[in-house]
């Protein structure tokens, strides 16, 4: 009895030390970046000031050559491809061996396709669902700064101490995680460098984000192809936008 106590002692150590050597790096690291990065959603002020400094954003990025796009193509991070309708209000989403027709406007008559088959079965709802929360996070790091004259959505000026000047954009409704707030500030030029987060599904409040390396599509929309956020990349290749696309 003896000898297995003392063998069980010594396991339930090795394991204690394990999960210590595991855990431990993990727990100072985020540490690290909750001092570094984390910080109060700021006050704004609503009203003219701030929608003209939207105005101001998407003027920069023409919006009339957005609105007037009609087809929207993508590869993101190279996980996830999309071919948008967005004048039909259809995207078809691609992952893995999946398929879905996404109908946005009445997301419960898509289709589903699984090996390029259609697809019926009992997860046919749940594979729907998947496709449109997919569609909404990969879409808004696409075309996140069109969407600030949307319903629902509130703009609020920020001045910081230096009097430089942002703007704070919170979506009261819609997506898949309404509420969330986003801080953009910008280049000289009047166009999106950067956003920080204060979303639902991140720890850490305020974390930074670019927005960067735009191109010019042929439609005239003006839209990123890279994103980096803390040690990581969020790629956006094949980037294409079209007027008139059949």
């Amino acid at each position: 009895m003896k000898k297995k106590s003392s063998r069980l002692k010594k396991v339930l150590k090795i394991i204690g030390g394990l999960i210590i050597f595991f855990t431990l790096p993990s727990l100072l690291f985020f540490g690290f970046l909750y001092i570094k990065y984390n910080e109060d959603l700021p006050n704004g002020i609503q009203g003219k000031e701030a929608d003209a400094l939207a105005s101001r954003m998407l003027e920069t990025l023409d919006y009339e050559a957005y609105n007037t796009t009609d087809y929207l193509e993508w590869i993101f991070s190279g996980r996830h491809s999309f071919k948008w309708y967005k004048t039909k209000e259809r995207c078809e989403v691609y992952w893995s061996d999946f398929k879905v027709d996404l109908n946005l406007k009445n997301t419960d008559s898509s289709k589903v396709f699984v090996a390029e088959q259609i697809y019926n079965g009992e997860d046919r709802l749940k594979l729907i669902g998947k496709a449109e929360a997919i569609f909404n996070n990969d879409s808004f790091w696409l075309v996140a700064p069109y969407k600030a004259f949307d319903d629902g959505v509130e703009r609020r000026l920020v001045t910081d101490e230096t009097g430089k000047q942002s703007l704070l954009v919170t979506y009261t409704t819609g997506g898949t995680t309404p509420g969330d707030s986003y801080l953009w500030h910008f280049d000289d030029s009047g166009k999106p460098k950067s956003y920080q987060m204060w979303v639902d599904i991140l720890p850490i409040k305020g974390l930074p984000a670019t927005w960067e390396n735009w191109i010019t599509t042929d439609s005239g929309a003006q839209l990123p192809t890279l994103h980096k956020l803390l040690f990581f990349s969020i790629t956006l290749e094949g980037v294409k936008g079209v007027v008139n696309e059949n």
